[in-house]
């Protein structure tokens, strides 16, 4: 099942997703005509493992971590697919990173990798936006707009054998496989549960295979996780005005 949030004349709306329409307990309504889709959850953070994959390690001449290397996405990160992303004023080397991510279902702590199945709702994507040439993980990855996520949730998938591609402009960039990863998703969500206290909707990525790259205005990212769907935003200029995010 694939759940979509919403927004609607209605107000922001939860529900699952059929085709082209969204049923909710308020009515159903049309993708384009009637719904936008925004971001499939509201995290109160976004937790992201980076390092996850050999081949990352090995382009990045990084080491291989004992245990998952992780950072955090504030909330005001997020943004939502298919909107347009204004390229940092502050940096001149933004790139992308494909990222399968899982999304909590309920209030959850000290979680075993054998339960963790059991506290998510389902996966969705994320466009794991690095402002490379900014000192420390904060300043590169954590501002507004960095965390694209969606389209949707997909609540009936096995996370640890699944394809998975990025394209620029359909150009292909990444392809890999997620059983290439150092830590399997249910391992992440159980290490990173000792630590936090997990609310529902919060979002943990797993990190990106190799290959990410730069992107400049104009560019669309096309990030695709087979059995989920695809998430696509685009790069936009550096803003003059301020922006309104669509979470």
């Amino acid at each position: 099942m694939r759940i979509a949030r919403v927004e609607t004349a209605d107000g922001i709306q939860t529900g699952e997703l059929s085709e082209t329409q969204v049923h909710t307990e308020d009515g159903t309504y049309e993708l384009g005509a009637e719904a936008t889709l925004l971001s499939p959850c509201d995290p109160t953070a976004i937790y992201c493992v980076g390092r996850n994959y050999a081949e990352t390690l090995e382009q990045m001449s990084y080491d291989r971590p004992e245990e998952p290397d992780f950072f955090i996405k504030p909330s005001a990160s997020l943004t939502g697919p298919n909107t347009t992303i204004a390229y940092p004023s502050f940096t001149d080397e933004l790139t992308y990173a494909g990222e399968l991510v899982a999304v909590i279902d309920e209030q959850c702590h000290r979680v075993s990798p054998a339960d963790a199945k059991d506290v998510i709702r389902g996966y969705t994507i994320m466009n794991d936006l690095d402002a490379l040439d900014q000192q420390g993980r904060t300043a590169r990855k954590a501002f507004t707009g960095s965390g694209p996520l969606g389209p949707w949730i997909e609540t009936e998938l096995d996370p640890t054998s699944i394809d998975m591609h990025t394209d620029i402009n359909s150009e292909r960039r990444q392809e890999a496989n997620t059983e290439l990863m150092l830590f399997d998703p249910f391992e992440i969500v159980s290490y990173l549960s000792e630590r936090f206290v997990f609310q529902p909707g919060d979002a943990i990525a797993f990190g990106s295979p190799a290959n990410p790259g730069l992107v400049v205005p104009g560019d669309t990212i096309e990030i695709t996780y087979d059995g989920v769907g695809t998430l696509t935003n685009t790069i936009g200029e550096k803003p003059n005005t301020p922006l309104h995010w669509q979470r």
